[in-house]
């Protein structure tokens, strides 16, 4: 068995994948398992953190292991949780494992998720929305990602909040809906016929929204490429304001005329989506001369990174990582 081997993880709030990899990339073992964020989802969500890594390791000596970095969002909050903290180092020492895991932000995995390039730009559009600077291989300068209530935008929420503040107009306009706005409509309340009296459709629709978590709006957002991919002017004009705010955010840490990588990630931006193509356009504007690059797999990236230090070509080694597998 190969000495020196890495292990990289992906961890989420819905989802964590594991890969472990030999020094020439080679990938000797991955693990999958449900949300193991324990910052979003508390200690009981390191159930299924450790799940993942012992897939990972099921055929290894959990001491050859000899680097690990961990991609995760709010991974920092762990330094001011004591019991939260302790909790996750006995979950890690349970694995076996003897190696001192390395947190680092899912922004900056996204990022060595799309390139080797130790400087560079990243930007991510999920349920949130943020980007940062890049400078060896560490965050440098970091914009947005604020969260629901004061910003994300561009976001898979703020899609969702802005298609229903769309309907909404609709209604008090007393205007028949757009597609959009029907879509809306069916989504939440189940049917788009309207009540005799609007204001009492406007009122459901709102308590439709306040009744659920307010990132739940972000499930609507594929109903707004959906009807984008439909020409609906009023889905149009939203996605085009959206990639209008990530490429805002991408100014706030990209000097214009930079010519250096930029990363995007995100299920909104790394699939073939009419966000990432507006937002590809608009990068297009103030950044005419960059090379734009999906972000891939991201626990594979936090494996390259954990070899990193010692690796002779890092270049070869991310092309090996890297390559797109079924995992």
């Amino acid at each position: 068995m190969p000495d020196k081997l890495v292990l990289g993880l992906d961890i989420g709030g819905t989802s964590t994948r594991a890969v472990l990899a030999a020094p020439d990339g080679h990938r000797l073992g991955t693990g999958r398992a449900g949300g193991g964020n324990p910052t979003t989802h508390g200690a009981a969500a390191l159930t299924e953190l450790s799940a993942a890594v012992r897939d990972a390791l099921a055929d290894v000596d959990p001491g050859d292991v000899t680097g690990a970095v961990l991609g995760m969002a709010g991974y920092t909050k762990l330094d001011a949780d004591a019991a939260l903290r302790d909790a996750f180092h006995q979950a890690w020492g349970a694995t076996g494992l003897r190696c001192e895991p390395q947190l680092v932000s899912d922004v900056l995995a996204a990022y060595a998720a799309g390139t080797p390039d130790p400087d560079g730009t990243v930007v991510v559009a999920g349920t949130g929305a943020i980007a940062a600077r890049v400078r060896g291989h560490r965050l440098d300068h970091v914009a947005d990602g604020h969260g629901w209530l004061l910003g994300d935008l561009g976001s898979g929420y703020w899609l969702g909040r802005e298609a229903v503040r769309a309907a909404l107009r609709d209604l008090d306009k007393e205007r028949a809906p757009s597609p959009l706005a029907a879509g809306v409509l069916t989504e939440l309340l189940g049917t788009a016929e309207l009540a005799p009296r609007r204001r009492d459709t406007a009122a459901a629709l709102v308590q439709a929204v306040v009744k659920a978590p307010p990132i739940a709006l972000a499930r609507l957002a594929p109903l707004v490429l959906g009807f984008y991919d439909a020409d609906d002017p009023a889905a149009v004009d939203l996605v085009q304001r959206g990639a209008a705010h990530l490429a805002d955010t991408v100014a706030m840490v990209r000097e214009p005329g930079e010519t250096s990588v930029l990363v995007r990630g995100g299920g909104l931006l790394t699939n073939d989506t009419p966000l990432a193509a507006e937002l590809s356009a608009a990068i297009a504007v103030s950044w005419p001369d960059t090379v734009l690059r999906p972000a891939g797999d991201a626990a594979a990236a936090a494996a390259w990174l954990a070899a990193l230090p010692s690796s002779p070509d890092p270049a070869a080694l991310h092309s090996a990582l890297l390559a797109p597998t079924g995992f």
